[in-house]
């Protein structure tokens, strides 16, 4: 029912007039029956039906379906991943219901908002624009509006409250004992200590959190894995048995610490123990050690360098053995050509003389035993050589100098 009444306004014109405040919101459209009657006897009527639409004007601000919104997202994300929405709506119609949403812009005396989050101003659409890290910033916060296209506009705001959540990606960190130390620091050891005595305690932390966090030990290897034993929860490192006369003097071990995680990651403690008789003589094992491992560097450098000058030798003696057989084979085959330059002077002068015309290759066969040689005639090699660059027959009974002679 329309909160109405109607007024004469001349003569038999009426006016019809609301009684209050109309709503378009609550009712959008009244329909009304008016009936007009004479004054007559019977009287007579008239009735007329009328549709009665409210206009919508601007006056409601979009509202939010929740007070805060709460997201959550992944350490270590892709960039641009959607990690919700938000909504809000408005009561008015057209234009005075389109709802945008943005950022709302940081006050003077405020930081200002994360860039690395996105609001889509058509949908709500929450985005991270880049990896965000658990380690560096766990938790976000940033207000949005949303806006209508009235006229004027109306906004409200809510609160996006970003969550990071932790990835194992940080591998657990040994704080003691110290593994960048130099020279190690070692753990004494009296050998009379009996089973269960506490010789140091590994310490480690996790940047990660919850599960990813919680970190076990483990014995991974030891000079005698059955001298020791390291709490798992606690990484306490104590004796297992007692000392005996048979355990080396320098212990080593490394103790392993592992997350929780999934997968799990895990880093090494190195440490080293000492057993002394008495405390008085703790000078005098670093010094041996320090010697030890001097004397180990310099073991290995003479054995490279033996092994480097063996090699040598012995391919400069295959070398030398493949030479000398070469030489014995070509001197066992016993041909040797001689000209006018491979003789002594005097050869070569009777070679000037111009005892033979032409050049003459020949092949001295020398036999074991024999006093005497055989020329054996070959064909000439330069048919019209002159006669100073010509070869020449020898007997070789004309110079018997020429015997004592080694030929190669």
């Amino acid at each position: 029912m329309l909160p109405s009444s109607h007024r004469s306004s001349y003569k038999n014109y009426y006016e019809l007039v609301t009684m209050s405040t109309l709503d378009r919101e609550e009712t959008a459209r009244y329909i009304l029956s008016v009936t007009a009657a004479d004054v007559g006897s019977p009287p007579l009527t008239t009735t007329q039906t009328f549709t009665v639409d409210i206009s919508d004007v601007n006056d409601n601000a979009p509202i939010f379906n929740q007070s805060s919104y709460t997201m959550y997202v992944h350490e270590n994300n892709v960039p641009t991943v959607l990690v919700g929405a938000i909504r809000a709506a408005d009561a008015d119609v057209g234009p005075n219901a389109k709802v945008t949403y943005f950022l709302a812009p940081a006050q003077p005396t405020e930081q200002p908002p994360c860039s690395c989050i996105s609001v889509n101003s058509e949908n709500g659409h929450v985005f991270v624009l880049r990896p965000l890290d658990y380690e560096q910033v766990r938790q976000i916060e940033v207000l949005v509006i949303a806006s209508d296209a009235g006229s004027p506009p109306l906004r409200s705001n809510v609160t996006v409250r970003l969550v990071v959540v932790d990835e194992n990606d940080n591998a657990p960190k040994v704080l003691y004992p110290d593994q960048d130390s130099t020279p190690p620091s070692s753990e004494l050891v009296p050998v009379s200590a009996e089973a269960g005595y506490l010789i140091t305690k590994v310490v480690a932390v996790d940047a990660d959190s919850g599960q990813n966090s919680w970190l076990s030990y483990h014995l991974l290897r030891a000079t005698d894995p059955g001298l020791f034993v390291v709490g798992a929860q606690s990484g306490e490192v104590r004796l297992k048995r007692p000392v005996t006369e048979r355990d080396a003097v320098k212990q080593k071990l490394v103790v392993l610490v592992r997350d929780n995680g999934r997968p799990p990651l895990s880093a090494t403690a190195a440490l080293s123990v000492l057993l002394l008789n008495d405390f008085s003589d703790v000078h005098l094992p670093h010094s041996s050690l320090a010697t030890e491992d001097e004397s180990n560097s310099l073991t290995t450098y003479l054995i490279l360098s033996l092994t480097f000058v063996s090699l040598l030798f012995l391919a400069s003696l295959t070398a030398f053995i493949t030479h000398k057989t070469c030489k014995r084979k070509e001197l066992k085959d016993g041909q040797v050509f001689y000209g006018a330059g491979n003789l002594q002077s005097d050869l070569v002068d009777a070679a000037t003389a111009g005892t033979l015309p032409h050049g003459y290759c020949y092949e001295i066969s020398l036999t074991t035993g024999s006093g005497n040689s055989e020329f054996k005639f070959l064909k000439p090699i330069l048919p019209s050589l002159p006669p100073h660059k010509s070869a020449f027959t020898i007997d070789i009974n004309d110079f018997p100098h020429i015997l004592s002679q080694k030929i190669f």
